[in-house]
């Protein structure tokens, strides 16, 4: 008969309440100050439900109602240079923090708005509004909240989408040598997200001071957690990564803070992270006014319980034993909170002259609608003054090298020059050099910053998100395969690329993403795809493609500059090929938003970039086909040389794009629509394209060579445009 014998986890996980000697032991002035942040939360969140039913807030007013006392109680010991971010339900700990960062903690039961108060209060609400003088200026709204002065990295829209950048954070907090901690907010609908089961993993094998708050309100909008998972007390996520968890009272905030101060001493010790899962209650629906008991998926006695051991109720009882406060100094509290509200709304609203019963917002309050695309990326300004040069009129020495060890070199000449360059992805630290040989060297001089992550794009590029955002480091994420991308889309795309202009257009986003295309090395359909295309048609992205090894110093130096997030597109097809760069030179920077000439031509003017430069290149001399080849380099609609494009189209009047990729996909699809409206007067026919097959690369050699483009349908494609203009 077989033997069985339990096995422990080898992390704690414990429940955690107070006790009487807790209350009494308590120091009074944080008692009082909980109770104040409460009720100014709670009458702001009373204040916002009051304006949405006045159709006054465009957009979702996720209450926090119910849920004030785990914001409040983790967040009044933390420093204003801790760190917090949270979801779609954060006014509550935006707030808290905020609050916490102008007060230091500390509030006056007599005077609990003083005017840093009342400013915190007003910006915030604007925020909700869409005003100018909110936060973001108007961008964020409801769902994104972030002031980085107080230590509040921005709330979240996407279930789980804020937890990697917290977790990007916390590696430079500790990188930094602080004793600074980072607290991730969510609910338990995240907990069930790939994103923050990753980061959980990341942060416990990287030991991070991250602290993984989950707030359980019981519901999703109407599923019920029972519903949702096998394992309903959701803190038991943690002891599977090896993370210490507590499961606290949420309603009880002297409770919650308590246990997160335990918290916080493993993480300021450098322990590494932890989880707590406070159990609360949203009073109302997902969003608005109305009681969960109005759509029918909660019952009224369920929502009265809740009710009864409400967080304020709770603290106001406790203070009143231990004879704090007078009745009248609590009843103070609830009527200060309730009256710069009345104000805060007042300076931003107005009665409506065309409804005499209805208010609307004060019209001089809104953003100029000219600001709309301001801050999708920088100005570019801190190229200013880099020394550039472009290797097409380099006439100096130079020396042969591959294209990859030009890859390797500079990133590791700007690691050794720039303490702030951190490189991170899959095997990155091992094989001499990653898959590629790309890093090649990089992790024997600076083994601290090369960091080879687990197979978690989502957790590792959520994390150079969060490290970039925190402005102490420039982080090289790698994808293997742009593919991959696919995996982690949340965090490219709705973070990263959207973070400078959904957070108001100032915060920089320093980061650099490197992958390659791998079109005819037989990796199949999951493995091969041309990124371009879709980081084209993404907001807040920079693209560069270089088909030279010089190109490539000079591009990668730029990208490392700028501000913005660049995706470095790399091909394999030229990693093994060598090419001439400037001798004794990996520091030049080549010029944003310059193209190269490669070819001088009449008839028609091609263009390209990356691998397929060349293979234009060699269909030209194949065809005898006078064209003239344009090397891009710089891809996103930002930084295009649109003087050389139009340039060029306006000698030959003619145009064909060459790319590798498929069609659907296609980068010279937007392309090609921008040409025609740009330079419609100047065309003789339309554009013309050349592009892959509609299908992606096979295993199959013969069906992957049949499904990309190459020097035969390149050929093909000039001779298209040549026969269209009247050609021999």
């Amino acid at each position: 008969m077989t033997r069985t014998r339990r096995i422990q986890p080898g992390a704690p996980w414990l429940e955690i309440s107070s006790t009487a000697a807790d209350w009494k032991a308590a120091d009074p002035t944080l008692l009082v100050s909980m109770l104040g942040q409460l009720q100014l939360i709670r009458a702001f969140e009373e204040t916002v439900l009051d304006l949405a039913g006045q159709g006054l807030v465009h957009g979702p007013a996720h209450s926090s109602i119910g849920q004030e006392g785990g914001a409040v109680g983790s967040v009044i010991g933390l420093r204003s240079t801790d760190a917090v971010n949270g979801s779609h339900r954060g006014h509550h700990q935006f707030l808290a923090k905020a609050l916490t960062h102008v007060t230091g903690g500390a509030h006056a039961a007599d005077d609990l708005v003083t005017a840093p108060v009342r400013d915190v209060l007003q910006k915030t609400l604007a925020e909700i509004l869409g005003l100018a003088q909110g936060y973001c200026r108007g961008r964020g709204g409801s769902m994104h909240l972030q002031w980085l002065e107080a230590g509040a990295l921005g709330t979240n829209a996407i279930v789980g989408g804020g937890v990697p950048m917290a977790a990007g954070n916390a590696w430079a907090q500790r990188h930094a040598g602080t004793s600074d901690l980072t607290v991730t907010y969510f609910g338990d609908g995240a907990v069930n997200i790939g994103s923050t089961l990753e980061t959980m993993n990341l942060a416990a094998a990287w030991s991070l001071p991250l602290c993984f708050f989950i707030e359980n309100n019981r519901y999703a909008v109407s599923t019920t957690v029972e519903e949702a998972t096998a394992e309903p007390r959701l803190s038991g996520r943690g002891p599977g990564f090896g993370i210490p968890s507590y499961r606290v009272d949420g309603m009880d905030p002297l409770a919650v803070h308590l246990t997160m101060a335990l918290a916080a001493e493993r993480m300021r010790a450098g322990e590494g992270p932890v989880v707590v899962e406070a159990e609360v209650y949203r009073y109302f629906h997902q969003n608005g006014p109305y009681p969960g008991s109005a759509f029918g998926y909660r019952s009224k006695a369920e929502e009265a319980g809740w009710r009864d051991r409400d967080p304020i109720a709770l603290l106001e009882a406790r203070i009143a034993e231990r004879g704090l406060l007078t009745e009248q100094q609590l009843t103070g509290l609830r009527g200060q909170s309730q009256a710069v509200m009345r104000e805060v709304a007042g300076a931003l609203t107005e009665s409506d002259p065309d409804r005499a019963d209805r208010r609307r917002i004060r019209p001089e309050l809104w953003p100029d609608p000219s600001f709309v695309d301001v801050g999708v990326r920088g100005d570019a300004s801190e190229l200013a003054g880099q020394r550039m040069l472009d290797p097409v009129e380099h006439s100096g020495a130079t020396r042969s090298v591959k294209f990859v060890e030009a890859v390797a070199s500079v990133v590791g000449t700007r690691m050794k020059e720039d303490d702030r360059v951190v490189v991170l992805g899959e095997d990155v630290h091992r094989l001499g050099g990653g898959t590629n040989g790309a890093t090649k060297g990089l992790a024997d001089t600076h083994p601290d910053r090369v960091l080879g992550t687990p197979i978690s794009e989502n957790a590792f590029a959520g994390l150079g998100g969060g490290l970039a955002l925190d402005g102490r480091y420039r982080p090289v994420v790698e994808f293997m395969y742009p593919d991959f991308l696919w995996v982690a889309a949340d965090q490219v795309f709705n973070q990263i690329g959207k973070a400078r202009h959904m957070f108001g257009g100032s915060n920089p986003v320093p980061l650099v993403l490197r992958t390659k295309i791998a079109m005819g090395s037989g990796y199949g359909s999951q493995h091969l795809m041309d990124p371009a295309g879709i980081f084209a048609t993404a907001p807040g992205w920079r693209i560069v493609a270089p088909s030279t090894a010089a190109d490539y110093v000079g591009l990668m130096n730029s990208a490392l500059t700028l501000d913005d997030p660049v995706l470095v597109i790399e091909h394999v097809d030229l990693y093994g090929r060598r090419d001439e760069i400037p001798e004794g030179d990996l520091d030049y920077h080549l010029p944003l938003g310059k193209a190269a000439i490669r070819r001088r031509g009449q008839e028609m003017t091609v263009l390209s970039y990356l691998s397929m430069v060349q293979v234009a290149l060699d269909a030209v001399e194949q065809t005898g086909v006078d064209a003239e080849v344009v090397d891009l380099r710089w891809l996103d609609r930002a930084s295009l040389d649109w003087d050389t494009i139009g340039e060029s189209i306006e000698r030959t009047n003619n145009v064909l794009i060459v790319e590798q990729g498929v069609l659907g996909t296609s980068y010279g699809g937007w392309l090609a629509d921008e040409i025609q409206r740009r330079f419609f007067d100047w065309l003789d026919q339309p554009v013309e394209r050349v592009t892959g097959r509609e299908a992606s690369p096979s295993i199959s050699k013969v069906l992957e060579r049949a499904a990309y483009a190459g020097v035969e349908e390149t050929a093909e494609g000039l001779l298209r445009v040549r026969a269209a203009r009247g050609g021999a």
